[in-house]
């Protein structure tokens, strides 16, 4: 995770906590990191598009033309300049979940995983409206994309989220510490408990910081909260990071996504001591090679199911 402040993100979330009013924080984090990332998506589009005019081949609306260099295409409608233009209006809570849907629509790689619950009572279109005009500065120049400024902001915005949950998020110090450690320099790297994604965002960092490429690693991960999960989705997208997380949130003690594969690198910071964890439905499970893990507490499960000898190859 970044630890350079950019100079603006506390001034930026300040701000934004003070439009919350009296949504929960659970609950605002959403609210705030799907319009980051909306902004972010339509930034890039919008860097793409202004290319593909200057070449002057028709091209600019051709999806192919955006996909081909990982750019999720992002249709007239949820476009950031139309969001903003009705960030006054009544009705914005509708528009950007017509955006949100029309993005997934176009990108299949974000189905079901952007929120589309913007125009619920509970939020305040006002504040809603402001947060926009929040969050609608330019990033266009290229200082600014080299510090890869939404991308940060994103990451700011979820730690300080995090703080107060950490179900979904480990510090930036102890998720630098492990890829330091382990030095994920190419391979797969698997993360059976990957919550928001911090664990593949650093381990990204740490193979470009070393002259290496983002593809040199493959991501594979896991997530059991529904929400957690797709916040994981969203942040891998901010970064360009392609990752196998499965179709969809799961279990990994009783619905392991990945049980064929054999990880170079395996990072976790597993939520430890767990109580239920649904032993009793997994005694004869194959990775208890070294006896049956307590069914009062998920550690030694933790531990057997991470442990490599435990893992198939393929």
């Amino acid at each position: 995770m970044a630890t350079v402040n950019l100079g603006f993100e506390n001034n930026l979330w300040e701000m934004a906590d003070k439009l919350r009013g009296n949504i929960e924080a659970s609950e605002y984090k959403h609210v705030v990191l799907g319009l980051i990332f909306l902004k972010y998506i339509s930034d890039a589009f919008e860097e793409r598009y202004n290319e593909l005019v200057a070449e002057g081949e028709g091209f600019e609306e051709d999806i192919d033309a955006y996909t081909e260099e990982n750019v999720f295409f992002v249709p007239k409608e949820a476009r950031w300049e139309y969001i903003k233009s009705n960030a006054k209006q009544p009705a914005i809570g509708q528009i950007i979940d017509e955006a949100m849907i029309a993005i997934e629509k176009e990108n299949a790689s974000l189905k079901g995983v952007l929120p589309k619950n913007y125009a619920r009572p509970e939020i305040d279109k006002t504040k809603l409206g402001e947060l926009i005009d929040l969050f609608s500065f330019k990033v266009g120049d290229k200082e600014a994309r080299a510090k890869d400024v939404l991308g940060r902001v994103y990451e700011y915005f979820l730690g300080k989220f995090g703080s107060s949950e950490g179900e979904f998020y480990t510090p930036p110090s102890i998720v630098k510490l492990l890829v330091e450690m382990i030095e994920p320099y190419k391979g797969r790297v698997y993360d059976p408990c990957c919550g928001s994604g911090g664990m593949f965002v650093q381990s990204q960092r740490f193979v470009e910081e070393h002259s290496g490429r983002k593809d040199d690693i493959h991501i594979f991960g896991q997530e059991y909260t529904a929400t957690t999960w797709r916040l994981c989705k969203m942040n891998l997208a901010i970064r360009g990071i392609d990752g196998n997380l499965g179709e969809r949130d799961a279990d990994t003690f009783s619905n392991d996504l990945h049980k064929i594969l054999k990880a170079d690198y395996i990072l976790a910071n597993p939520p430890f001591n767990i109580k239920d964890w649904g032993a009793n439905r997994l005694a004869d499970d194959v990775r208890w090679k070294y006896g049956m893990p307590p069914a009062g507490n998920a550690n030694y499960a933790w531990i057997q199911h991470i442990f490599p000898s435990s893992r198939q190859t393929v």
